[in-house]
């Protein structure tokens, strides 16, 4: 006989429907019995997915809380123009998210992975109504570092000469691929990743990347927000030095994690602590206005 852990639930695979379209999400709620705490919206990085936060559904949904990962538009199962690229402006994106948290009912903690945190700061700035906290993971103040924005630029040019099809040959000569410059890391092996590369519309990484390339600091906009922030990353990371982290965070007055044994993917790779100090922030009391 199968024996179930009352803490937690089975993942739904499904599209979420809002103002500005659906989009595909992995939906994983507290198991019956367990007190629903919150709802989280979790927003990947590039050339990433909803599938980026597998492993940290079930740790969060035994803590009491609903987790909603999300494909961003043109992102692997979510549809979005092809060839448009103002279709993935900053701006259009931030309004998806919030929409997203819209229709799951706000306010709702925002979660962003690299990428994803600067799509989900944008959205706060736009309004931080729909929020209960944003917790900014592996996402720097500004600009990506001067060697990822080297391989972003080659893959930029890639993307303008060749096919996915043929980028993605071309990535697998180079090396196993990274986050950024190439596929992230999936939970799916390598077969996986093809498909969800496949899946994603060139417009979508083009204009993303630019932005990833150009991104201004706007920390002190954000610090102005009355909403809790976290700061939450591995001890390791080449997209954003780590102590432009630790600096971001004290800007902000913001909670700070450091994942022992992580990089730039830390909800990949130490799952357990990552979720553990996810809820552990949202579970603190916070000031009113902060």
């Amino acid at each position: 006989m199968t024996s179930h852990s009352p803490a937690t639930a089975s993942p739904r695979t499904r599209r979420l429907r809002t103002s500005r379209g659906e989009f595909a999400v992995v939906d994983v709620s507290p198991a019956a019995g367990v007190a629903v705490r919150g709802v989280a919206l979790l927003v990947p990085g590039y050339t990433g997915s909803k599938e980026d936060f597998t492993s940290v559904h079930g740790p969060l949904a035994a803590r009491g809380y609903r987790t909603v990962a999300v494909d961003g538009r043109g992102q692997h199962e979510s549809d979005g123009p092809a060839d448009d690229e103002a279709a993935y402006a900053q701006d259009e994106l931030a309004r998806d998210v919030l929409a997203q948290a819209d229709a799951l009912g706000a306010p709702v903690h925002l979660v962003g992975h690299s990428l994803g945190g600067q799509i989900a700061r944008a959205a706060v700035l736009l309004d931080h109504s729909p929020f209960r906290s944003l917790t900014l993971v592996s996402s720097g103040p500004a600009r990506i570092s001067v060697s990822q924005e080297q391989r972003v630029k080659l893959l930029r040019d890639a993307l303008a000469v060749m096919s996915m099809a043929e980028c993605w040959e071309a990535i697998l000569a180079m090396g196993p691929p990274e986050e950024v410059g190439g596929p992230a890391r999936g939970p799916g092996g390598q077969e996986f990743l093809r498909g969800r590369w496949l899946g994603t519309r060139p417009a979508q990484l083009l204009t993303t990347g630019r932005q990833l390339c150009t991104e201004p600091d706007r920390v002190a906009e954000l610090a102005a927000v009355p909403l809790p922030f976290h700061v939450l990353s591995g001890e390791r990371d080449d997209t954003w030095p780590v102590p432009d982290l630790d600096m971001m965070a004290r800007r902000l007055r913001a909670h700070r994690t450091v994942v022992g044994g992580a990089e730039h993917s830390p909800a990949a790779d130490r799952p357990g602590p990552t979720a553990r100090a996810l809820a552990d922030f949202w579970d603190a009391p916070h000031p009113a206005g902060s």
